[in-house]
């Protein structure tokens, strides 16, 4: 069986990249890192690792989403992508695109869906008095965030959490969750 070609869609430093990178890839092989902000820094996460590493800056398409998308689409299919990989890529995606990539593209989110979809998940948590928090790696569908779950991990919230405290525990798991979550995901498609 021939590994899956996967594209890791970024906008980012690229940490869930790199953990990505670092996982063990028995059914799946990163061939494709792209960016949508110039001079994302995990760009050269990619570089490093041999990956072929593009920009497509959204900013010159202006409000036009679907124009954008239908770019970044060329380009994964002139490279016979399979799985879409999206790690810290902030940018809602139109249903044209959805519907393009249906049951073959997932995501990473910082909450335990299905609490807190979008963004300031970590504030909300707080906000909300809960005694855990954590993340979720979910299929991505025309609703934001609400996918299929393929996994999630858990911590404790401590007393004295901050947001950014939170962030940085909740990015731990996410560097463990990721990886086998994509792993188990790329044997099923």
């Amino acid at each position: 069986m021939s590994k899956k070609r996967v594209a890791v869609l970024i906008s980012g430093r690229g940490s869930n990249l790199q953990a990505l990178l670092d996982a063990k890839q028995d059914v799946y092989e990163i061939v494709l890192v792209l960016a949508n902000v110039p001079g994302a820094l995990g760009l050269e996460r990619a570089r490093a690792a041999g990956v072929e590493a593009l920009t497509l800056d959204h900013k010159p398409y202006g409000k036009n989403r679907e124009a954008f998308e239908r770019e970044l689409n060329a380009l994964l299919i002139a490279r016979n992508i399979d799985i879409i990989a999206l790690a810290g890529f902030m940018r809602v995606l139109t249903p044209y695109f959805v519907r393009e990539w249906a049951g073959r593209m997932i995501n990473i989110h910082p909450s335990l869906l299905p609490k807190y979809p979008g963004t300031r998940t970590h504030e909300r948590a707080l906000e909300a008095n809960d005694a855990e928090h954590g993340c979720t790696v979910h299929v991505v569908v025309e609703e934001v965030d609400a996918g299929e779950m393929l996994g999630q991990e858990r911590l404790r919230i401590n007393p004295g959490d901050t947001p950014e405290i939170l962030a940085t525990r909740v990015l731990e798991l996410e560097h463990q969750l990721y990886p086998r979550c994509l792993t188990e995901f790329a044997s099923r498609v």
